[in-house]
């Protein structure tokens, strides 16, 4: 459902139809690969362990359905009770293409009512407080869930309010944007829909200037790292389509595009010089926002060389904090994210240090340091990598594994090795399959974790979202 003129698959597949990448994509090794790969993983009921216990599930997104799914299958007689307040189910990595045209919004929702079976008890309400020491937690509404067993799925929260003028109300207008907006309660995904109408206004206002686009990412761990660049690259060619052009400021914490070098020189060496029109500030950080004037404040840390010190033989280097002002006519937010404040506050997070106030967990086994009955997935847990949807499945059959293993008072072997998975959009039609873990580079087929490829494209758009409702939420895979 592409609202491109010109289906650009069909541009850099040189006249190959939707239908005929459909069919591709059926009857590729690729795709016969993963689903043959996710087969492996699934536990009959005559394998399935006979341990005991009551296992409390807190979330309902992608972490907590892949796990209740799971352990359903993984347990001959499951205790089961999850805690989320949502029925509805939103597919958040379509939020993307939803903001390029490629989906509906009502394409990337599903209902949770649809993935829960009977025989798990469903509290549709959130946790409010952890209490680890006395293996409970509290619900909004006030009742106390006792757990033998504990599983945070959470997910993360976004905190526009932490960028100062800013209020969520303001976004979808006055040029302001965010493909992240939205509200998993009510079961509304708006971040996707509210960019696409930004990609066309930007577009308007190409036809009649210059227009200055500014694309942010913040200071946090934020979902799908490569979410800011995949807007910043798919509105730059959605106005490319039509001959048009703006000036683009990419502004973000780091100081580099990517972390994967192979990435980083393919976005730094070829995707940028071929729009030709992004400045890149590094180490600048949005922290406030005059929308009436159009003027983005970014904070950036400034080196300056002091006084030569003779006994070390080197010079003191000073550290200032300068607010840098830049005018705008259209900006595309990402906000700062952290845990949820039920995590946070809690004995259950980190107390210090980089990952404090997100899920304590062992980065390998994905258990709490300090607490062996309870165990993370997805989003919330403070470990290195892994705040993608891709990672959340490879946490899952490692997570299960290892709680059931000590459930059944086991030694626990599965080790999580930090794979992360970004596909990242830098025109429609090309993805760079960037999947990386611990160690670095990880891709899962031989071909370059750096090179742009019209197939990626092709299977996130086609395949990876039957997939998710089909396999990923069953457990399957």
């Amino acid at each position: 459902m592409s609202k491109i003129e010109k289906n650009p698959l069909d541009i850099i597949q040189e006249g190959m139809s939707r239908r005929d990448a459909l069919k591709f994509m059926g009857l590729s090794p690729i795709a016969a690969g993963v689903l043959a790969s996710s087969a492996s993983g699934n536990v009959t009921k005559a394998s399935a362990s006979d341990a005991k216990g009551k296992i409390v599930i807190v979330g309902g997104g992608a972490g907590g359905i892949m796990a209740m799914a799971r352990l359903r299958s993984a347990l001959l007689n499951p205790d089961i009770t999850i805690i989320a307040p949502n029925e509805k189910h939103i597919y958040q990595p379509g939020q993307v293409f939803v903001a390029a045209g490629e989906y509906a919004p009502e394409d990337i929702m599903g209902s949770n009512l649809d993935m829960i079976p009977d025989d798990v008890k469903w509290i549709k309400d959130e946790v409010s407080t952890f209490d680890p020491d006395n293996n409970h937690v509290v619900t909004r509404s006030g009742e106390i869930v006792k757990y033998d067993f504990l599983v945070v799925a959470t997910g993360l929260v976004y905190h526009y309010e932490k960028i100062e003028g800013l209020t969520t109300d303001m976004i979808g207008k006055n040029g302001i944007s965010s493909v992240y907006l939205n509200d998993l309660e009510k079961g509304t995904a708006q971040g996707g829909e509210i960019t696409w109408q930004w990609f066309n206004d930007v577009k308007a206002a190409a036809k009649n200037g210059k227009p200055r686009v500014i694309c942010t990412q913040p200071s946090t761990p934020i979902k799908c790292g490569g979410a800011p660049q995949k807007i910043l690259y798919l509105v730059n060619d959605f106005l490319k389509h039509d001959s048009l052009t703006a000036d683009f400021t990419f502004a973000m914490n780091g100081d580099k595009l990517f972390g994967i070098p192979a990435v980083n020189e393919t976005l730094t060496k070829v995707v940028q010089p071929r729009y030709g029109n992004i400045t890149n500030k590094f180490k600048h950080n949005l922290v406030a926002i005059d929308a009436e004037k159009k003027i983005a404040t970014f904070e950036t840390k400034v080196e300056t060389k002091g006084a030569y010190d003779e006994d070390l033989e080197e010079y003191e280097i000073i550290t200032t904090v300068e607010r840098v002002p830049i005018e705008y006519d259209f900006i595309h937010i990402v906000p700062p994210m952290s845990a949820p404040d039920a995590v946070k506050n809690s004995p259950l997070g980190w107390q210090k240090g980089t990952a404090a106030g997100w899920l304590e967990v062992d980065q390998e086994t994905l258990q709490h340091n300090r607490y062996p009955n309870v165990f993370g997935i997805g989003d919330v847990c403070g470990i290195p990598l892994g705040k993608t949807g891709g990672s959340a499945r490879h946490h899952g059959p490692i997570m299960v594994a290892n709680l059931i293993s000590q459930m059944e008072k086991k030694t626990l072997h599965q080790k999580f090795d930090g794979y992360t998975v970004c596909p990242l959009k830098t025109q429609y039609g090309k993805i760079i399959l960037a999947e990386f873990n611990y160690l670095g580079a990880a891709p899962s087929f031989p071909l370059s974790v750096g090179e742009e490829r019209w197939i990626w494209w092709a299977f996130d758009l086609y395949m990876l979202k039957p997939m998710y409702w089909h396999l990923m939420m069953r457990g399957l895979m």
